[in-house]
């Protein structure tokens, strides 16, 4: 028993030291005697050996640094503790209207009616919860670019479980400006959304064939950052304007939206040869819905603005019936007023 005794106490006094802790009193020390030892493993159920070891210099760095173990960890009464302490539920202080400052809002609703949440609450193993994205005991701010959810680090974070999908990603145009530290470019977020992410066959889905046009437009109709990047805006209205595009909003949603000809996470430049719309590759990629598609596909334009002289002679075509139009309705409109002023001078005249 005094031997027991002493090692404890030489283990406090150690931890004092390699862990920086000010004073064995603290409320983390009785943790620490087993969780500061680099070595401390335990094998779990399918054999794997899972380390239990924390490295307080993480949670010091981390946005918990003035939380106690307790406070995360509060089924935990006494030591020694019960094995299989279940996961720790964030929402203990994360919640709205919370009194110790924690973030709050709608997120945990969102994750809970999210893809994620509706495996979790299937008990699906391998469903991700908060600790899966944010870390557990090295959480940092989301600006913090050692953070798993760190602009620079969310593609990396999501491909822990969506590998193929990740690094299609960062091959693309837009993973590789974020790789390049841009931040205007989108990220998995931008287009899934964060805690709210849902099924594609869900109506309420970005990224649901209805409402893709509106996730991509949230970027590539603005001016102001297309501009930057020389790319056009007209894309957008051209597309609404089209026939795949009036489908789309008639509830179509086998016609092709901006995914079906772009690419979905592996969407490159036009000019790029493993681009989807790529001159030579055009023909397959309308060949997925058109089977008859053929070279000739790829000689007409895309994205066609009758409005625009560029468009050459379909913009004068455009205007010819433009005006034309314009023109028959005056004569029309003129005709009948004629018409009627005739007829009232002639009521007018005396028998």
């Amino acid at each position: 028993m005094k031997r027991s005794y002493c090692l404890t106490l030489i283990a406090l006094i150690l931890l004092q030291y390699t862990n920086g802790w000010a004073q064995t009193n603290h409320p983390d020390a009785k943790c620490l005697i087993c969780h500061g030892k680099p070595n401390f493993t335990v094998t779990i159920a399918d054999g794997q050996v899972k380390s239990l070891y924390v490295d307080t210099s993480l949670v010091k760095a981390s946005v918990h640094a003035r939380w106690s173990c307790t406070d995360c960890h509060a089924v935990v009464t006494s030591i020694p503790h019960p094995a299989n302490l279940p996961r720790v539920e964030c929402t203990q202080c994360h919640f709205s209207g919370n009194k110790v400052g924690a973030p709050q809002g709608d997120m945990y609703d969102q994750y809970r009616e999210s893809v994620h949440g509706l495996a979790s609450s299937a008990g699906k193993p391998n469903a991700p919860h908060c600790q899966n994205c944010h870390g557990t005991h090295q959480i940092r701010r989301h600006t913090d670019l050692e953070s798993p959810i760190s602009r620079m680090n969310v593609s990396a974070t999501c491909g822990k479980c969506h590998t193929k999908e990740s690094s299609d990603f960062d091959q693309s145009i837009h993973g590789s400006e974020v790789i390049k530290g841009n931040p205007d470019a989108p990220i998995c977020t931008s287009c899934h959304g964060e805690h709210e992410i849902r099924m594609r066959s869900d109506p309420a889905s970005q990224v649901n064939a209805a409402n893709i046009p509106n996730t991509c437009s949230a970027c590539h109709s603005s001016a102001p950052l297309m501009t930057q990047y020389g790319v056009r805006t007209t894309q957008v209205k051209t597309y609404e304007d089209s026939f795949h595009g009036i489908a789309i909003k008639f509830g179509q949603k086998q016609a092709a939206n901006c995914s079906s000809c772009h690419g979905i996470h592996d969407i490159y430049p036009a000019s790029d040869a493993r681009s989807s719309v790529n001159v030579v590759n055009i023909p397959h990629t309308c060949g997925n819905c058109h089977k008859d598609a053929n070279a000739n596909y790829a000689r007409g334009r895309i994205h066609v603005d009758a409005e625009d002289p560029e468009a050459g002679i379909i913009y004068y075509i455009a205007s010819f019936f433009k005006y034309l139009t314009i023109t028959t309705l005056i004569v029309l409109i003129l005709n009948i007023i004629l018409d009627v002023r005739r007829k009232l001078i002639t009521r007018k005249k005396p028998e």
